[in-house]
């Protein structure tokens, strides 16, 4: 099995060997930077470049201070050369861009298109020289342009990454309006007072179905696996491999070992841990008091309701058995990585592997989260890109041995 079979993550003519990029810094992240640093991702996002006159002499000003920026008299040009440069990977290739005309965002979109990349409105750049021009981060605060702006990017048939800054404006809002407006992507800075706000990321994957990639502190697995934790289907990373230039590699090997492990690189923290609510698909029965009532109000189902689309959901599965266990089914059993003599020991009876329980209960999470999106009134497609469900065959078989394996108990 390929590394694209493993994962299955395509938006749109885009389609990620795994779920780790670059991230794009200003000044250095340009093809050469990639080739030496990120082959091993999924995604590589290249830029900050400037597409006019205009970004390109608030760069100068911010370079004669010290920053580092791509210059150009010819952005079109620069930007078809990168493309051409990294055009023999296997990665995905994206271009952050900042401009004041949409025009030029627009072109910069069908040049992207042409070498199946993806463009990526700079909507974070936070520098006074582009802010100033009504530029970068000053999109979010103006949310009728930036939605006419993605509307229009849309219409050249682009997959279209919007990278934002948490915290600058209410972050549910902005990711709701982003998704409606048309946007594929969400590259989600989460960036907190001390280090990532890792809750930010969390309230964004509730609300929305847009493909979510988080950033911000990664600088390893285990930092990558608590984004993975709050609903990222990818993790980028910028400074972090500016320390260790060999961190993508070793992150694309460790979330690769995950997938194959487990079956769901990004399974959700628990609830009570902090998870999203994807994890009410590891929640026990709501007899207690206890964080399920709060994820529930957010869906807009009653405790009674719940159970109910549960056990409507595993009947018919291998999670519909579960004798011995807390409640009786494995609809109600938690993370397989959670130690669990009882709910193992249905899964040694039914001959059930971890990786084979973890990617049902990934089903039941995904068909959660979209009756959640749908109360939110968002794209009710499903987000979660890694479907991996048993065939028709293979689940007869394995229903008859259950049947005959209870029956004689």
């Amino acid at each position: 099995m390929t590394d694209h079979q493993l994962f299955d993550l395509t938006v749109g003519y885009a389609s990620f060997k795994n779920p780790v990029a670059l991230a794009p810094m200003a000044g250095i992240t340009d093809a050469e930077f990639a080739k030496k640093t990120a082959q091993a991702a999924g995604l590589i996002v290249i830029g900050a470049y400037n597409l006019d006159f205009e970004t390109n002499e608030a760069a100068k000003r911010m370079s004669e201070r010290g920053r580092k920026e791509f210059i150009t008299e010819d952005p079109m040009e620069l930007l078809e050369s990168e493309l051409e440069k990294l055009g023999d990977l296997d990665s995905v290739i994206a271009v952050n861009v900042r401009a004041v005309s949409t025009e030029d965002y627009m072109q910069a979109a069908l040049l992207a298109r042409k070498h199946n990349a993806i463009l990526e409105l700079d909507a974070h750049c936070r520098q006074p020289e582009i802010t100033d021009l009504e530029a970068g981060e000053e999109l979010i605060n103006d949310s009728d342009k930036l939605k006419n702006l993605i509307q229009r990017i849309k219409r050249t048939g682009v997959v279209l990454s919007v990278k934002i800054r948490a915290n600058v404006v209410e972050n549910t809002q902005l990711a709701r309006m982003i998704e409606a407006a048309g946007a594929d992507i969400l590259h989600f800075d989460a960036m907190g007072t001390h280090g990532a706000d890792l809750r930010a990321l969390r309230d964004v994957r509730d609300v929305t179905n847009l493909f979510l990639i988080g950033n911000n502190s990664i600088r390893d697995f285990e930092a990558a696996k608590e984004m993975y934790g709050r609903g990222a289907d990818m993790i980028s990373v910028a400074r972090g491999v500016l320390e260790n230039p060999e961190l993508l590699n070793e992150l694309a090997i460790a979330t690769t070992a995950l997938q194959r492990q487990t079956g769901w690189y990004n399974v959700p923290k628990h609830l009570c841990g902090g998870g999203d609510l994807r994890a009410l698909t590891f929640c026990c029965l709501p007899v207690k008091h206890c964080a399920v009532h709060t994820a529930l109000k957010k869906v807009g189902m009653t405790p009674r309701q719940f159970a109910e689309f549960k056990i409507n959901f595993v009947n018919g599965t291998p999670l519909q058995y579960g004798d011995g266990t807390c409640f009786g089914s494995m609809a109600w059993c938690c993370k397989a990585s959670k130690p669990c003599f009882l709910r193992d020991s249905v899964l040694d009876t039914i001959d059930l592997s971890h990786t084979e329980y973890t990617e049902l209960h990934q089903n039941q999470g995904t068909s959660t989260e979209n009756t959640t999106t749908q109360t939110h009134d968002t794209n009710t497609s499903l987000h979660q890109p890694s479907q991996h469900t048993h065939t028709l065959q293979k689940q007869q078989e394995r229903e008859k041995t259950l049947e005959t394996s209870y029956t004689t108990q």
